[in-house]
C-alpha cells in the first residue's frame, strides 16, 4: 500500500506539468526545447535546469511494480503447483550536457523481488546498483556527426532479437562499453565494444562479466519509407552451454532486417546467419522471421491483424564436430511474452494477434501462438539460452500458448498493464516434463517521470 501511496502522491504532483514522451532508452530524450519555457512549473525545470554556457542538467526515473501468478511454471517443474510474486523496479537518472560537446549520463537502479519459489535469478533483484554511467564526446561536422560514447550504458538494436535492454524482467540488461556512433546523410552507424554487467543482489557489486565479450558494426540506411539494417556482431563466451556440452564459444553472427511503419502496413524481415567455434566443433546456425500488420485506422475501434512467423534453428545432431543451435546473445527477456516460458532457439513458431484500440488512451491484444521444435535432437531454451529440457522425445510439437493482455494510460506518466496467459503442453514437454498446463497473470503499474 505504501508502494502505490508514492504513485499517487507523484502523480498528483505531476497533475498540471507538461506531458512528454518518454522514449525506452531514456538517454535518447531531448528537454534542450524548454529553453525558451516560461511556466516555472517545477517539473519543467526538473527536465531542463540551464548550467553555464549553453548546456543543461536534466533529471527523471521510473518507479514501476509488479504482481505475477504462476501455476505449474515450467510445466510443473516446480516445488509448488502454484504462487504469487512482487517486483519493484526503481530508477532514476540525471543527464549532464556541457553544450554541444560534452556530456555526462547517469542512471541508478534498485530493484527488489519477493515470493518466488525458484532458485534466485539475476534478472529479479539488485538492492542498488549503477545500472549507467558514461561519457559521451560529439565531434559534429558539416555532413558527419561523430559520438564516442565510453562507460556503463544499454544497447538496443533492431528488433530487439539480438541486443536488448531487457525490458520485460525486473533488472535491464547494461553493458560495459566503448561505443563509436557516425551520422552521414541517410545511413547510421554504430561500432561498439562491450562485455555485460554482471548482475548481483546486493548493493553496489555488480560489475562486467570477465567470461563474455561482444563487438559489432551496425548500419542502418534510412529510405522514404523502408529501412535497412546491415549488421556484424561477435561474441566470446569462455563457458557456453548447449545440450551438445559446456565449451568455450565464438560466435559470428551476419545479418540484415528490412521494415517499415507506415499505416496502414508495418513488415520488418530478418535473417542472419551464424559462424564460429564451440570447443572443437564448427557452428553453423541461422534464423530467419517475418512480422507484418495491418491496421483498419478508419474504422471504429482501429482494429489491427498481424502475423508473426519465425525459424530458429537447432542441432540437427550431436556429436558430430557441428553446432547448429541459433545464440540469440542478448535478446528481450519476455520474447515470447512477460511470462517468458520459452526462448527463441531451436523453434519454429507460428504467431497470428489481433488488437482494438477504443481510444488513444486504451489497447486491448489478443495472440495466439504454435511452438515446434526446429530439431528433434536438440532440446529447449530459455530466453538467457540455458537448457530447460533435452532431446529425450521423437516429438516435435511443444505446446500453443494464448494470451490477453490490455494496455491503459490514464495520463502520460502512468501505464497500467493487466495480462493473462496460458500455454497447453504439446506431446514434446508431456514426454520430458510432467507437462501439466501453465497460467499466468499480471498487472505491471508503471511510472515515468
Amino acid at each position: 500500500m505504501k508502494r502505490l501511496l508514492l504513485v499517487v502522491i507523484l502523480l498528483s504532483n505531476l497533475a498540471n506539468a507538461q506531458p512528454f514522451h518518454f522514449l525506452n532508452l531514456r538517454y535518447d530524450e531531448d528537454y534542450s526545447h524548454l529553453r525558451n519555457d516560461s511556466s516555472n512549473h517545477w517539473y519543467n525545470r526538473m527536465k531542463f535546469n540551464p548550467v553555464s554556457g549553453s548546456g543543461y542538467l536534466s533529471a527523471g526515473g521510473e518507479i514501476r511494480y509488479q504482481t505475477q501468478y504462476y501455476r505449474n511454471e515450467d510445466w510443473s517443474n516446480t516445488p509448488k503447483p502454484s504462487y504469487n510474486a512482487f517486483y519493484t523496479r526503481f530508477l532514476f537518472h540525471t543527464d549532464l550536457q556541457f553544450g554541444a560537446g560534452v556530456r555526462i549520463f547517469t542512471q541508478l537502479a534498485s530493484t527488489f523481488a519477493e515470493g518466488r519459489i525458484t532458485p534466485e535469478r539475476s534478472i529479479d533483484e539488485n538492492q542498488f546498483n549503477v545500472h549507467q554511467l558514461f561519457v559521451d564526446w560529439n565531434f559534429p561536422e558539416q555532413t558527419t556527426q561523430l559520438t564516442i560514447r565510453f562507460g556503463r550504458q544499454e544497447l538496443l538494436y533492431g528488433s530487439q532479437r539480438l541486443i536488448a535492454v531487457r525490458e520485460g524482467p525486473n533488472n535491464r540488461q547494461s553493458f560495459d562499453a566503448i561505443k563509436f556512433m557516425i551520422k552521414r546523410g541517410d545511413w547510421k552507424i554504430d561500432l561498439y565494444y562491450g562485455r555485460p554487467v554482471r548482475i548481483f543482489t546486493g548493493a553496489l557489486d555488480d560489475e562486467f562479466n570477465k567470461n563474455v565479450q561482444v563487438w559489432s558494426l551496425y548500419a542502418v540506411k534510412i529510405f522514404s519509407t523502408w529501412h535497412a539494417d546491415l549488421y556484424y556482431i561477435g561474441l566470446q563466451h569462455r563457458e557456453k552451454t548447449f545440450l551438445e556440452g559446456n565449451e568455450h564459444e565464438l560466435r559470428h553472427s551476419v545479418g540484415t532486417r528490412i521494415w517499415r511503419k507506415k499505416a496502414p502496413w508495418s513488415v520488418d524481415f530478418e535473417a542472419l546467419y551464424q559462424f564460429g567455434s564451440f570447443g572443437d566443433s564448427q557452428i553453423s546456425a541461422y534464423t530467419a522471421s517475418l512480422n507484418a500488420a495491418y491496421v483498419w485506422d478508419d474504422l471504429p475501434l482501429n482494429p489491427a491483424i498481424g502475423l508473426k512467423t519465425e525459424i530458429i534453428s537447432g542441432d540437427r545432431k550431436t556429436n558430430d564436430d557441428r553446432l547448429n543451435t541459433f545464440n540469440p546473445l542478448f535478446p528481450r527477456g519476455a520474447y515470447f511474452g512477460l511470462a517468458a516460458l520459452i526462448g527463441p532457439s531451436n523453434l519454429v513458431d507460428f504467431h497470428p494477434s489481433l488488437s482494438i484500440a477504443p481510444s488513444e488512451a486504451l489497447d486491448f491484444n489478443m495472440d495466439y501462438d504454435l511452438f515446434w521444435r526446429y530439431s528433434t535432437n536438440d532440446g529447449i531454451y530459455g530466453p538467457n539460452v540455458t537448457l530447460i529440457y533435452g532431446a529425450s522425445s521423437s516429438n516435435s510439437f511443444i505446446g500453443q500458448q494464448l494470451g490477453l493482455s490490455m494496455e491503459y494510460r490514464p495520463s502520460a506518466f502512468l501505464t497500467i498493464t493487466p495480462e493473462l496467459m496460458w500455454f497447453f503442453a504439446g506431446p514434446y514437454l508431456k514426454d520430458v516434463s510432467p507437462g501439466k498446463n501453465v497460467s499466468f497473470a499480471a498487472i505491471t503499474i508503471q511510472l515515468k517521470y
